[in-house]
């Protein structure tokens, strides 16, 4: 979590900052071979150089970003565990528990999907 010390200090609510800890603690505790590391001043996750997950704050929701293909897959889990979802992004509510068991089909999706992956991005044909 040290890596994301700064990045959190900057996030003025007291609840979304320890909302925001408390994912990044869980996927770094749940994922310890992922890479985490703040790209575009945002908190991500690489395994073997690839993307795999990113979040980034708003007022309105936390955005988790797993990529356009993990969205497409879970579907109807996002809907399930109540949350929304377009493109490339989940929208969790900052006043809705935290649906981890999503988080951890997302991550794991885009480790196995991305295994071979030798791009940041997948490259869509």
């Amino acid at each position: 979590m040290e890596r994301f010390e700064a990045y959190l200090r900057r996030i003025p609510d007291p609840h979304q900052r320890a909302q925001m800890a408390a994912v990044l603690e869980w996927v770094e505790g749940r994922f310890p071979k992922l890479s985490p590391r703040l790209a575009w001043n945002q908190p991500v996750f690489t395994n073997h150089g690839t993307f795999i997950i990113g979040f980034a704050r708003t007022p309105e929701y936390l955005a988790v970003v797993p990529e356009a293909p993990g969205v497409a897959r879970f579907r109807r889990e996002i809907a399930e565990a109540g949350c929304a979802a377009s493109g490339q992004e989940v929208r969790l509510g900052w006043d809705a528990p935290v649906p981890y068991g999503l988080l951890e089909q997302l991550i794991a999706f885009n480790v196995a999907d991305k295994a071979a992956c030798r791009t940041f991005w997948r490259v869509v044909q």
